[in-house]
This record gives structure tokens, sequence and C-alpha cells, in this order.
């Protein structure tokens, strides 16, 4: 869906704040269709991005590393 999202869980060094917010606003523009809302959607479209960065950083914040063998 979105192949230039980079991966933000990587081992030697965990994704950045401004990262998260990058790959939050690319996954919104590209789900809704829009590179920028408009007024009437803008408000709208900024939670959308502040609720999935503030999700994925709860998910990689506890997400468990798996071993390897």
């Amino acid at each position: 869906m979105c192949r230039s999202i980079k991966v933000l869980r990587r081992p030697e060094a965990p994704a950045t704040p401004a990262e998260v917010s990058a790959a939050a606003l690319q996954f919104v523009r590209k789900v809704s269709g829009f590179r920028a809302p408009s007024k009437a959607n803008q408000a709208a479209f900024d939670a959308a991005v502040h609720d999935i960065a503030r999700t994925t950083e709860h998910l990689l914040q506890h997400l468990r590393k798996e071993k390897t063998i």
C-alpha cells in the first residue's frame, strides 16, 4: 500500500517522533486520497495523523524483541 513509508522498527536505532509523524501523515494521505485536505477537512485530517502517530508510538514501544536462533 505505502511502499515509500520506511520501516520504523529497526535494531540499530529507535524511530524518532519526526519519523513516526511523517509515516502517519503519509498513511493518512494515502488512505484519504488527499495530499492536502480542504479547510473543511483539515481538523479531521490532522486528528487522524495525530492518532495514528500516537498509536504507532505505542505499538513500537510495546513490541517484544523476537529471539533469533
